[in-house]
C-alpha cells in the first residue's frame, strides 16, 4: 500500500536523522500531532533511542487521547497528553512535528538546549510548523538542499524574516553519512532535521518490503498487461 510505505519511509528517515544528530542519552520525546506520522515517528524514535518519557499534543485533544491510549498499549510506553504544545515540548530532548499546521506550532524559546527536532509536517513554501527563532537557533540538516530552497516553508519563511540565509543549511543527511559535513558539535547545541520526502526513499522502502516478503514466501502474483503481452509481476 503506497500510503503505508510513505508513512514508514518518512519516519525511517527521521529515525536516521535522530540516530546521527540527537544526543546519545536523549529520551524525553515530544510529539506534536496525533495522526499516522505521529504513530510511525513514535516507532522510529523507539528504534533509535531509549525513550523514557513521551508527551503528545494535538489541536483536538480527543485525538491526542486516542493516540495515547492506542499507542501506549501497542508500544508498552506510557504516553502523556498535553493540552498545550508548549507543555509537551518544554524539557524534551527529542521533538517530532507531524501536523498539517500552516502557522507555527513550535516556538524556538520552548526548545531545551541540546534538543533534536524532526520537522516533517509541512512540505509547501507557504506553510510551516516552526517559527523563525526555532530554525535560526538550530543546526539545520535536510534531505535535499534543492527541495528545501524551493519548498520548505519552515526554512523559507524564516529566511524571508531575515533570521537565516541559504548558508544556514549545514548539509544533507547523505553528506552526514559520508562524513563530508559534521553533525552535532556540542551537548547543548540544538539540531534540526527538515524532511520533505524524496522518491528514492519510497523506492528504498518498497524494495525492503519486497525483499522481506520474498524471503518469507508471502505476497501475491498479479497479472500485468504490457503492450499486448502478458507478464507476471509481483
Amino acid at each position: 500500500d503506497a500510503s503505508e510505505i510513505t508513512a514508514l519511509r518518512t519516519a525511517a528517515v527521521s529515525g536516521l536523522a535522530t540516530r546521527l544528530l540527537a544526543r546519545p542519552e536523549a529520551g524525553d520525546l515530544a510529539i506534536l500531532g496525533s495522526g499516522v506520522q505521529a504513530r510511525t515517528h513514535l516507532e522510529a524514535m523507539l528504534a533509535v533511542r531509549r525513550i523514557r518519557r513521551v508527551r503528545v499534543w494535538s489541536r483536538t485533544v480527543e485525538h491526542a487521547e486516542r493516540f495515547a491510549l492506542d499507542e501506549s498499549a501497542r508500544s508498552a510506553v506510557n504516553i502523556e497528553v498535553c493540552d498545550q504544545a508548549e507543555g509537551a515540548v518544554l524539557g524534551a530532548d527529542l521533538v517530532c512535528t507531524t501536523t498539517a499546521a500552516r502557522t507555527p506550532i513550535l516556538r524556538g524559546e520552548w526548545l531545551a538546549d541540546g534538543a533534536h527536532v524532526n520537522a516533517i509536517g509541512s512540505s509547501v513554501r507557504a506553510a510551516r510548523e516552526l517559527d523563525a527563532i526555532a530554525v535560526a537557533r538550530s543546526r539545520l540538516f535536510v534531505d535535499r538542499r534543492e527541495s528545501t530552497l524551493n519548498e520548505a516553508g519552515d526554512f523559507l519563511l524564516a529566511k524571508e524574516e531575515g533570521l537565516v540565509d541559504d548558508d544556514h543549511i549545514v548539509g544533507e543527511l547523505g553528506e552526514l553519512l559520508l562524513g563530508s559535513v559534521g553533525g552535532r558539535r556540542s551537548p547543548r547545541e540544538v539540531t534540526l532535521f527538515k524532511g520533505l520526502g524524496l522518491g528514492v526513499e519510497d523506492l528504498a522502502a518498497a524494495e525492503h518490503v519486497y525483499r522481506r516478503a520474498s524471503s518469507r514466501g508471502v505476497g501475491a502474483r498479479v497479472p500485468w498487461s504490457d503492450r499486448g503481452g502478458d507478464e507476471e509481476r509481483h
